[in-house]
């Protein structure tokens, strides 16, 4: 039995959304606790382009300061910025300055509130920005900005050994075909 007439529902074919690959923001902030140190945490941005990077980062960052009002940086560490970056709806300012450190953006939030983050340079290696990125996120972390740039001391070399230059010699000779005499 039949309860009235069937229509055929056409529906469109899908069109084909091209978005571009959203990447991973490299931020680590220090937990939210009482100021400690130089810096709230450190940014890796991709580019020295904020026009392009600022967006993803302030909003993350809306979440701990709320909407962003203002963000301050160096002039010769980034390329040309507009004064007014639009970002969720709001204009957010953009203030250069030759005094700022150039390896730090203080992001300042509606009541003032403000997070200085160390902006590690984008073509830093990755194993080191790494390890900037958590060092600078550390609770306790009280290091300078140059501090925390600065490469990691080397290891030690280890004790010298008189173990000879050819090759097959000094394998043998690590795999105990040696015999120490003693004195």
């Amino acid at each position: 039995m039949r309860s009235g007439p069937h229509l055929r529902v056409i529906t469109p074919l899908a069109t084909i959304a091209i978005e571009p690959p959203r990447l991973t923001l490299r931020l680590k902030l220090k937990p939210r606790a009482p100021t400690t140190g130089y810096v709230d945490g450190a940014w890796w941005p991709r580019s020295r382009d904020l026009s392009a990077e600022l967006p993803a980062l302030l909003a993350v960052l809306a979440i701990r300061l709320g909407r962003v009002q203002r963000v301050s940086y160096n002039l010769t560490t980034w390329d040309a910025a507009p004064r007014r970056l639009p970002v969720d709806g709001h204009q957010v300012r953009l203030g250069g300055f030759h005094a700022q450190h150039p390896h730090t953006v203080d992001v300042i939030g509606p009541d003032g509130s403000r997070l200085t983050l160390l902006a590690v340079p984008p073509g830093t290696n990755s194993a080191t920005a790494h390890q900037v990125l958590l060092k600078a996120g550390r609770r306790d972390n009280i290091d300078n900005v140059d501090d925390l740039l600065a490469p990691a001391p080397t290891a030690e070399p280890g004790p010298a050994t008189d173990l000879p230059d050819d090759p097959a010699t000094a394998r043998w000779e690590a795999d105990g075909g040696r015999v120490f005499q003693r004195l």
